[in-house]
């Protein structure tokens, strides 16, 4: 595992609060871990003995169905904490994570970070703070993704991802994320019937392109129209 430093920490929305001392404490006990693509972080079932935070890529949060289908329930990015919940409830995980790209994630074993909130209650009252801006940000996005036509949650969907990762390159915005089809349903709360007849369209009308390592936005605009519709 590699070390982390404060100055890393101050990057970070989650720790950005804190004092200098209190990131110094934090950074103490805390390592790096790497991910590659397909690398399994934690899965369903398995003990929340470690707060775990992603400082660079992306992780699918995903939970199995009573019949073994995997259902996705988000993607969470740089700055977002991996079943937080389920470590301050001392409960098992709830889903499973896995790195959908290179991923770096910064680790605390649970005893050491509780350790921490009962020796500095100003750490507390920073990390709360932190963690409810995060909160607050993957509210807002759960209830854009599902509120709405299919449609323009698709479209939605898409945009968002232009803003996190997108780049120009082949014609368009290229998105380096290869979601299935039965992805996009899972993100979207829809079928794969439905995600397949979007898709198809857009493909046809040359809105959005699938590549075979991700997506191409050609026509931002007409996203932009369907997300709003």
């Amino acid at each position: 595992m590699q070390t982390v430093t404060p100055d890393l920490l101050r990057t970070q929305p989650l720790f950005r609060r804190m004092s200098d001392d209190d990131r110094a404490r934090v950074a103490a006990v805390a390592h790096l871990r790497d991910h590659a693509r397909g690398d399994v972080i934690f899965t369903e079932g398995d003990d929340a003995d470690v707060f775990i935070v992603v400082i660079e890529g992306r992780v699918k949060v995903s939970k199995a169905t009573p019949a073994g289908k995997e259902i996705i329930l988000e993607i969470f990015g740089a700055g977002d904490a991996l079943g937080a919940m389920a470590v301050y409830e001392s409960m098992r995980f709830p889903a499973s994570a896995t790195a959908l790209e290179p991923t770096h994630c910064l680790r605390i074993a649970r005893r050491d970070f509780f350790q921490l909130l009962e020796q500095h209650p100003a750490l507390v009252r920073a990390l709360l703070s932190g963690l409810s801006l995060r909160l607050a940000e993957l509210t807002r996005r759960l209830a854009e993704m599902t509120s709405g036509k299919v449609e323009a949650r698709f479209a939605r969907l898409f945009l968002k991802l232009a803003e996190q990762m997108g780049r120009e390159e082949r014609g368009g915005v290229f998105l380096p994320m290869p979601l299935s089809r039965q992805d996009l349903a899972d993100l979207t709360g829809t079928t794969i019937e439905t995600c397949i007849r979007i898709m198809s369209r857009w493909q046809k009308d040359e809105v959005l392109l699938t590549d075979k390592d991700g997506f191409v936005i050609v026509t931002r605009a007409a996203l932009e129209e369907a997300a709003a519709g």
